[in-house]
């Protein structure tokens, strides 16, 4: 553009002013860059001082910190009965939890005083199972419920499957107990809000794992200690949904309320909580399949149930009687998801319906009442009605069937399967746990700072300097690498899965409707379960506990990137296509960067996902934090380091948590 001026002392002449000097442009430095320029940096003096001040320690080695916690253990043991603290405190609270246990499993799982058998047999259970079934959701799930808890008697797990459904009944009610109150609180307090929402992060940033361990110190092994640290484990959902709910009651319907004379307590009772139910009812469903998943895994501190069965066979590398244990997870998994998910969605279902039958339901309903209470009537005095009938035989079979296929799969894939262990530890794990294994440890510790500060702020990277120092303190640092190794590769591999099955979801509403399914029934199952079917392929190894932790966090990582993909304004994909971009185009160029908050939230899912099962797998070979968190339940002299580890756990959490969900905020900044 050319700018006209006057000549000063000359009006009326002009002149053509000199264009501004040409500004060369000041290239902006990525995040991605300063990332690349820390990796390059790392191996460099990776390449100069490796196998320097890496801090490892043997299997039976202990640190004074080890030592340390053995001493306190053994001092608490022998303090019990007679410190104040756990005389009027712990020991009533296990006390407590422990009657309340025992009550329900005298119920429907145990002999009952002089009784050999539970007070409500088989036949009490089933048909208690089938009207709790049809009253809160409809007639198809009751008759799932009936089916599944039958199939439970039929595989020979009747009394194992009673025990674990009795531990999670206890948790739950004992969880809602204490989640309810505080999900309505922190609805309506934004400052309670504030208060309960680190605490939650934290436990639910935790693997469940890590749970146990400090709570056998105080509450000692068994059914209570299992339980609480299931209600510790599985209150966070329902606290957050419930929160979540209040907070979505319309401002609107509130006021008018208010404006009518309603109270603050007419308001919660006669607005807020009706108009949230169908939302509080999904949170109880999260809290029941955490307590599950954590009901299973607390077999590690002498829980019974079908986690005992599970845990005894994995160490055996017994997978028939392992998967046909954890077939009955499943089964128990899916009945009590599909009853919580029908009964989330009937009230709605039944307002829109017009079915004649609706008016009867009351009717029907104290029909099959009765009829319940003759079958829990028969199963209380008959024998045949109160101890399952037959051998197990369905239990053999499927046992039986799954011992041969492993059999088929260990003669005729263990080349295919040899393969793919193969390149993925030679190709990506073993030179990756070089790296952070043989590195010094000052060392990935500023690289880990580093990229904290890069990809979360200066927050993130003085959460990960304090995690870091606290790691070093442990005594595992080396054990602490091999497993945030594994975990790292395993969640590359989680997020290549979730781009490309999330994209394709995002994309296709057809593709969707046909993968979703099959991505929720996976997220119903325990952690326990995932490792059976890879012990089958891959034997005892640490890649079978990345594989269990791939499928495990993948489906999270996809639907998340689906939805994200399909947020992308169509308008926008429009304007792409008509520009002349082609799919592939589309898909790198516009959906997956405007999708990128979505695919941070992901990875942050997907970390934790990964990081719980990769500790799981301590039991099938994993080594690292997982194998000291087993050997310290297992081996008294090693607790302290056991315990050691599971505090190694949740730094690991805390740092991947913290890095990932600031980068998530910074991502939609």
């Amino acid at each position: 553009m050319t700018v006209v001026m006057e000549k000063p002392g000359n009006p009326g002449q002009t002149q053509q002013a000199e264009p501004p000097p040409a500004v060369a442009p000041v290239r902006r430095i990525s995040r991605s860059m300063v990332v690349g320029a820390i990796l390059v940096v790392w191996l460099v003096l990776f390449a100069v001082l490796r196998g320097k001040q890496t801090l490892s320690l043997a299997a039976a080695d202990l640190t004074d910190l080890h030592r340390w916690l053995n001493d306190v253990n053994d001092s608490i043991g022998a303090n019990r009965n007679s410190n104040p603290l756990f005389l009027y405190g712990f020991n009533e609270i296990r006390l407590v939890i422990d009657n309340l246990v025992t009550f329900v499993q005298d119920l429907i799982s145990q002999p009952s005083g002089d009784r050999p058998l539970p007070q409500i047999g088989w036949l009490g259970v089933v048909g208690l199972a089938g009207y709790v079934s049809w009253a809160v959701a409809n007639w198809r799930v009751a008759l799932l419920a009936v089916a599944g808890f039958t199939f439970l008697g039929l595989q020979g797990l009747w009394q194992e499957s009673m025990d674990t459904l009795a531990l999670t009944l206890s948790a739950v009610l004992v969880a809602l107990l204490f989640a309810l109150p505080l999900g309505v609180w922190a609805g309506l307090s934004p400052r309670a809000n504030r208060i309960v929402t680190p605490f939650l992060d934290f436990m639910q940033t935790m693997p469940t794992f890590v749970y146990l361990a400090p709570l056998t110190l105080f509450f000692l092994i068994g059914g209570a200690s299992a339980t609480i640290a299931t209600v510790i484990y599985a209150a966070p959902p329902a606290i957050r949904i419930t929160a979540h709910a209040i907070r979505s009651v319309p401002a609107t319907t509130v006021e008018a309320a208010a404006s009518m004379g309603a109270t603050r307590r007419q308001s919660l009772l006669k607005v807020l909580l009706p108009m949230s139910k169908r939302t509080v009812v999904m949170g109880i469903n999260q809290t029941i399949m955490a307590a599950l998943a954590m009901v299973t895994i607390a077999a590690l501190i002498d829980a019974p149930g079908l986690g005992k069965t599970v845990v005894q066979a994995l160490q055996s590398l017994d997978v028939g009687t392992a998967f046909n244990a954890g077939l009955a997870i499943v089964v128990m998994a899916i009945v009590l998801d599909r009853v919580t998910t029908a009964a989330a969605a009937r009230e709605e279902n039944a307002r829109r319906s017009k079915n004649r039958l609706l008016k009867w339901r009351r009717p029907l309903l104290g029909a099959g009442a009765a009829v319940t209470a003759v079958l829990i009537y028969l199963s209380h005095t008959y024998l045949w009605a109160a101890d399952f009938p037959g051998d197990g035989t369905v239990g053999s079979h499927v046992a039986s069937a799954a011992d041969s296929a492993t059999n088929w799969a260990q003669d005729s894939l263990s080349g295919v399967t040899n393969a793919i262990r193969d390149v993925i530890t030679n190709g990506l794990l073993n030179p990756f746990q070089t790296l952070v294994t043989d590195s010094p440890w000052w060392l990935v510790g500023a690289v880990l700072v580093a990229l904290g500060v890069v990809l979360g702020g200066w927050k993130s990277g003085v959460t990960t300097a304090v995690c870091v120092g606290l790691l070093v303190g442990t005594g595992l640092w080396s054990d602490a690498m091999t497993t945030l190794a594994s975990t790292l590769v395993a969640t590359v591999l989680v997020m290549v899965l979730g781009i490309v099955f999330g994209v394709w979801m995002g994309r296709s509403m057809m593709v969707d409707r046909l993968i979703r399914p099959t991505l929720d029934a996976a997220q119903v199952m325990p952690p326990f379960v995932y490792l059976v079917p890879f012990l089958a392929l891959f034997g005892p190894t640490r890649f079978t506990a990345i594989v269990a932790a791939i499928v495990y966090g993948a489906p999270v990582a996809m639907k998340i990137i689906a939805d994200g993909i399909r947020a992308v304004p169509e308008t926008t994909v429009e304007a792409a296509t008509s520009a002349g971009c082609n799919t592939w185009q589309i898909i790198t160029k516009v959906q997956l960067p405007m999708s990128r908050s979505a695919l941070t939230l992901a990875t942050n899912q997907g970390l934790i996902y990964v990081l719980s099962m990769v500790v799981v797998g301590g039991l099938v070979g994993a080594g690292a934090l997982g194998y000291d968190v087993v050997a310290g339940f297992s081996r008294g002299e090693l607790y302290g380091k056991g315990l050691a580890a599971g505090l190694a756990i949740v730094l690991l959490g805390v740092m991947f948590d913290r890095i990932t969900q600031a980068a998530a905020r910074r991502a939609t900044a």
